[in-house]
């Protein structure tokens, strides 16, 4: 399933400064309840809660190639820890990329998301 993406500036603002966060080697993830979770629920065809998800990777890890191909790897691990365990909805979920993630595997940034989702408590029991 795609991804909702969080479009708006003041989101990501919230979420640095409100949010609980996780920090690790090659990644950074803020978590804030989403306040318009009943809303886009309504307007989602199948009324299904989701969370709204946010990459952030900063010019200074490199050039437009570079940043990409660390977004898409972390779209990826993302897609593999939303498969392997069962997610909590309803949440704005930032993801900020730091410098060590640049030379990382999928398989090496999906397990340190997976211990930063434990940390923060997003998994379901």
């Amino acid at each position: 399933m795609k991804f909702k993406a969080i479009c708006e500036n003041h989101l990501y603002s919230k979420a640095y400064s409100k949010g609980n966060r996780a920090v690790g080697p090659c990644l950074a993830v803020y978590v804030l309840p989403d306040f318009a979770a009943k809303r886009l629920q309504k307007a989602h065809p199948q009324r299904l809660r989701m969370n709204r998800i946010g990459l952030t990777v900063s010019k200074k890890l490199g050039g437009a190639v570079v940043r990409n191909r660390v977004k898409r790897i972390l779209r990826e691990a993302i897609r593999a820890v939303e498969k392997r365990h069962s997610v909590k909805t309803g949440f704005l979920i930032v993801i900020a990329a730091r410098d060590a993630a640049v030379t990382k595997k999928s398989t090496e940034l999906e397990h340190e998301l997976s211990r930063a989702y434990e940390k923060l408590g997003l998994f379901v029991k």
